[in-house]
């Protein structure tokens, strides 16, 4: 996920607009003693406090070098941006509560450390974007990274978009990295510069690690923001983001179904299944068109959700109801399905 620097360019330029807006308005509104009164309670009431940086932090084991002064002041930067960059940090916690259960366990699987999981959250905020160049998915994964790893990218099926088969392709590169730099913390800084370019860069500065590079703007920046994320993430009361449990984001559960024959229409097949295509596109993004074609003999496993879930998604749970009779009936008249002799 790139760094939203024009965005927060915008956000800044409206928040001094409408400091200066709300100067005016008190200025000509309030005078004497109730301009005095308000302008005590703002300077009591609105506060900005300062971070303290933890002792120690670490990436995957490997520790940060917080006593060099620009390692401090990158990681002090990060941390302040994500912390009062409130309501996206917000629905990052939201999100991570689903979502990272499920990328722990192939982290461990595919022996992957586990702070990983914060690379995908900083790549994408756990949703499936696609960048401006391309790279799709919550790791985004560029196309042909995507097919060199196993996955399969069409106009139909694009498994960029599969949370557990990404997952996985993007614990190929970064064993591959890692195999290549010695080192997680520079595997997880060539996910965003590229193998290529991190050696470049290695070779020209005759340096061995990560925190002694001089990088551009974004890959300088990135294993700052994943371990900001870390620690926020992770100790979110010592950040000030309050919520109870019921506000974060449940997990999905459902069964899988295998299918090995062409689907002409992905909504018939959610209908026949008790759910809609809402529902079905829900749980698998990476069905990218209305059917599903077998041009290759492969089976496919496509999520169907558990009943609670299908009524939190399905609103009008008559026409599921009314399709599945319908189609029921219309099997019982033709007499497929009836195997009396």
């Amino acid at each position: 996920m790139k760094t939203p620097l024009k965005t927060l360019v915008i956000s800044a330029s409206i928040l001094i607009v409408g400091l200066f807006i709300l100067k005016m308005f008190t200025a000509s509104t309030f005078e004497g003693k109730e301009r005095e009164e308000f302008e005590s309670n703002f300077r009591n009431n609105y506060k900005i406090f300062a971070l303290s940086l933890p002792e120690e932090i670490s990436f995957a084991d490997e520790i940060v070098p917080l006593n060099l002064i620009d390692v401090r002041e990158k990681m002090d930067r990060e941390l302040l941006v994500n912390t009062y960059w409130q309501s996206q940090t917000l629905l990052l916690l939201k999100r991570s509560n689903r979502y990272f259960p499920v990328i722990e366990k192939i982290l461990k699987e595919e022996n992957v450390p586990e702070d990983f999981k914060f690379l995908a959250l900083m790549e994408s905020g756990l949703t499936n974007v696609v960048s401006p160049a391309g790279a799709t998915g919550f790791w985004q994964l560029m196309k042909d990274a995507a097919k060199e790893r196993g996955l399969e990218v069409n106009s139909t099926v694009d498994e960029r978009y599969h949370l557990e088969k990404s997952t996985r392709a993007a614990c190929a590169y970064l064993k591959e990295a890692k195999a290549r730099f010695g080192s997680w913390t520079l595997a997880a800084a060539s996910y965003n510069m590229g193998m290529s370019g991190i050696s470049n860069q290695l070779e020209r500065q005759k340096a061995t690690n990560y925190y002694d590079l001089v990088l551009n703007e974004e890959t300088s920046r990135y294993i700052f923001r994943i371990l900001a994320a870390k620690l926020i993430i992770t100790n979110p009361k010592n950040y000030g983001f309050i919520y109870r449990d019921e506000d974060l984001y449940g997990p999905l559960r459902s069964k899988e179904v295998a299918v090995d024959a062409p689907i002409e229409n992905l909504a018939d097949f959610a209908f026949e299944n008790g759910i809609n295509y809402k529902t079905l596109k829900f749980l698998n993004p990476w069905l990218r068109d209305n059917y599903l074609p077998q041009t290759t003999g492969k089976t496919y496993v496509v999520e169907i959700p558990s009943e609670p879930l299908s009524e939190v998604l399905v609103h009008d749970k008559a026409q599921v109801a009314n399709f599945a009779r319908s189609s029921k009936e219309a099997i019982d008249e033709s007499g497929e399905g009836n195997t009396s002799e």
